[in-house]
């Protein structure tokens, strides 16, 4: 594969165009001095369609892109579940959890766990989200993002993953947040329209001229196995996917951990000017989940019949771009690129939030605005750098790096479930029941993993939330009551949502509903 002059002149415009737009939607107001309020939570004022894009930036990047493209391959359909279920988890969110993280004045996860329950859970927790963030997601985006970039231009992959790395910090270094979400709905524009025009013209070719529909008809007749939500038992990729417990067991409580509880992805909906715009965007990213199969996993499946015989599953992507004609494939080269750097920009962001407000702010409580504005760019840029740096070792050895990511954060996603659910709607919970979810799932999964090695890591998962479930509130009733240590206020909360958002809730639902009864 190889980048024609022009699709080379479309990459090279598309990142000379975020990067000075991200620039230009920093810039402050002539004699206003950013302040750590601006840089890590946008000036608490971001739109609903910036919090939605912003959402579906954060989250879609290479894992999804080229990872689930690789499952889409390897196991077909059934990967979509990681989507779809998505949508659903994002209602939830929207109605239940963001009332109250918004009327207790949020700005982090870690900050929530403190007024809660106290300060030790919050520490364990920040530099948990900090090895996750840095160690997990960032090396997995710069891997998989430079194995496409790679490919399609022939460059070094480990140039590619530095230049994705440094990239991506430095177009939101100056602005943080705000450089991040107000860029995003360029981004994903981008990101819908490559995903789109892949899709499209993969099929169109499988058709042989007779059009889209032709091919993807085509496509379902000549492969029926990789068409099916629910995977049977006999199914070779039952253990990734294990049937109706996809539907019914451990996947929501990933999903209710990612969506709800994760810095990187709530942070967007903590910096909304108000708790209705927050919901407004929350059921727009919701919206968009459900078109992403089309653009993250159709084109995997495509590859079955025009790459068969790939070597590595998280080829296919990269494979079918090469079938692209001139321009096109700049196109769609720079909607990969523009979710790598998107995704990458906002978990840099995030880990920058919680090391300066969690760990810096806290042991300096007297720095003031400037340096600690200052101290979450170094953050920043330690945190990219350690991610190059030990991608190729963490990571390279995979065949399915979005299977590897979701199986390992699955070792810590039951506990952080459990805190913060207790924490939102049982107040006899208290610190020690904290201590043991976050300890227990840990140790509960390792223990299951050895013990039970044939169990699929989805319903380890949700058996995992159950024992650190009981756990919890085990020690939470067998020790004293939170008492003054709980300052999260539900006086004022109100779970009631506007009927617009209740009409386009019901819509997600109905569509999530018909999907999965077509291609049961």
């Amino acid at each position: 594969m190889k980048l024609s002059l022009l699709d080379t002149a479309i990459v090279l415009a598309y990142l000379a165009g975020v990067f000075v737009l991200a620039q230009w939607v920093s810039r402050e107001k002539g004699g206003h001095e950013k302040t750590a309020k601006d840089y890590f939570l946008a000036s608490k004022a971001l739109p609903w369609w910036a919090i939605g894009a912003s959402l579906i930036a954060a989250n879609i990047s290479a894992e999804q892109i080229i990872g689930m493209s690789g499952s889409g391959y390897a196991l077909g359909l059934a990967i979509a579940s990681y989507e779809w279920m998505a949508a659903a988890t994002l209602l939830v969110v929207g109605k239940f959890f963001l009332p109250v993280f918004l009327r207790n004045g949020i700005y982090t996860m870690p900050q929530f766990l403190e007024e809660r329950y106290g300060n030790r859970i919050r520490t364990l927790m920040a530099v948990f989200w900090l090895g996750l963030y840095v160690f997990v997601n960032l090396t997995s985006i710069v891997w998989l993002g430079s194995i496409a970039v790679a490919q399609v231009t022939g460059m070094d992959q480990m140039l590619a993953l530095t230049l994705l790395g440094l990239f991506a910090l430095a177009y939101q270094l100056y602005g943080g947040l705000k450089a991040v979400a107000l860029t995003d709905i360029v981004q994903v524009t981008l990101l819908v329209l490559g995903g789109l025009l892949v899709a499209g013209l993969t099929l169109s070719k499988i058709g042989d001229g007779a059009g889209i529909l032709a091919g993807w008809n085509k496509l379902v007749a000549a492969h029926p196995g990789h068409f099916h939500m629910i995977l049977s038992a006999d199914n070779p990729h039952y253990k990734d996917l294990p049937g109706i417990g996809v539907l019914l067991g451990g996947l929501w409580v990933m999903h209710v951990s990612y969506w709800g509880f994760n810095q990187y992805i709530i942070q967007r909906a903590l910096a909304a000017k108000d708790l209705k715009e927050a919901q407004k965007g929350i059921v727009f990213a919701a919206a968009l989940k459900i078109i992403l199969p089309v653009i993250v996993v159709v084109p995997g499946i495509a590859a079955v019949m025009l790459a068969p015989g790939l070597q590595r599953s998280d080829d296919a992507y990269p494979a079918m771009m090469a079938l692209l004609p001139p321009g096109v494939l700049g196109l769609v080269f720079a909607a990969l690129v523009a979710a790598i750097v998107a995704s990458l920009a906002s978990k840099i962001n995030s880990v920058a939030t919680i090391f300066t407000l969690d760990f810096y702010a806290k042991r300096h409580p007297q720095a003031d605005e400037r340096r600690l504005v200052r101290v979450g760019r170094i953050a920043a840029a330690v945190a990219i750098v350690v991610a190059i740096l030990t991608a190729r070792p963490l990571i390279g050895g995979f065949d399915q790096g979005f299977q590897y990511i979701q199986e390992y954060t699955g070792f810590f996603t039951p506990g952080i479930v459990v805190i913060f659910l207790f924490g939102l709607f049982w107040k006899r919970s208290n610190e020690a029941g904290a201590l043991a979810a976050a300890v227990g799932s840990f140790a509960l999964s390792v223990a299951l993993k050895l013990a039970w090695p044939e169990l699929p890591f989805v319903n380890r998962v949700g058996v995992v939330f159950l024992l650190a479930a009981a756990l919890a509130a085990g020690v939470s009733l067998a020790t004293a009551p939170p008492a003054a240590r709980d300052r999260i206020r539900h006086d004022g909360v109100s779970y009631a949502t506007a009927p617009a958002w209740n009409m386009a809730a019901l819509a997600v639902l109905a569509i999530l509903i018909a999907l999965y009864a077509a291609f049961w």
